[in-house]
């Protein structure tokens, strides 16, 4: 029998900063192919945790594997697609076109000083093609919606074909219908690309009919495998610090 080996597999993660314990002792694991929710409060430390996934931060103890290597010797980074928190809110004098902002999605495949050749060409496009946006490719960034920049910021990140597309919140600032037909594209990239998707939000009304797992995240981390069933307002209530009465689920159209 042939055991899959997790993206990414946490144990016994802990991150203390001058005496404040963010996270306490999270262990979970995330699998090829997978479409994974992180919700939380804000300040319980989803970021931090993605953070280290990323190794952006190094944590106070505990050890965290990609592809079943240590973090410290993990080479193939272009594998990961990243969308940071307030991703799509830019300047409206930023000089740069919705091409340039994809394109700069290569650079982790060829350096920042190669040339692009027909191979990165291709990415890009086609990773503007997913999103809906080549038609903007040569509109200046600043001038976009916010859902348009939304879907700028994601080919970006799909243009170095990565396997996993990490989104930190990425529906701050964006109307309801661009976080519908958000919703819609991820489900979409996850169902045929195959693409693995971890979407962290501080919002409990978002969570999409997709998603296959739940991990909350609160200091310590609670996982739901069936995230239909939503988790009990008790376990809403400690998670949260507030009495909690209700889940949302957001339906959408594909």
């Amino acid at each position: 029998m042939k055991f899959k080996v997790p993206i990414f597999s946490v144990k016994n993660l802990s991150f203390i900063v001058r005496g404040q314990k963010i996270l306490s002792n999270i262990s979970l694991e995330i699998f090829n192919s997978e479409y994974v929710a992180i919700i939380g409060p804000n300040g319980g430390g989803k970021t931090t945790l993605i953070r280290m996934l990323l190794g952006l931060e190094e944590p106070t103890s505990g050890e965290i594997k990609l592809y079943g290597k240590n973090i410290k010797d993990f080479k193939f980074w272009d594998k990961i697609g990243y969308v940071p928190q307030r991703a799509s809110h830019v300047d409206a004098s930023f000089p740069a076109t919705v091409q340039d902002i994809v394109n700069m999605g290569r650079t982790s495949k060829r350096g920042f000083f190669s040339r692009m050749n027909e191979k990165d060409k291709e990415a890009v496009h086609d990773s503007m093609v997913k999103m809906g946006v080549l038609h903007l490719k040569d509109k200046m960034v600043g001038t976009l919606s916010g859902g348009q920049r939304q879907r700028v910021m994601i080919a970006r990140a799909l243009a170095s074909k990565p396997e996993i597309l990490i989104l930190d919140e990425p529906n701050t600032g964006v109307d309801i219908l661009s976080q519908k037909n958000f919703y819609a594209l991820l489900a979409k990239l996850n169902k045929e690309e195959r693409i693995t998707i971890v979407f962290i939000t501080h919002d409990i009304g978002v969570i999409a009919d997709d998603i296959g797992r739940l991990f909350t995240v609160n200091q310590k981390a609670i996982i739901c495998n069936n995230p239909k069933e939503a988790l009990s307002c008790e376990e809403m209530s400690e998670l949260y610090g507030i009495e909690a009465h209700l889940i949302h689920n957001h339906k959408h159209e594909h």
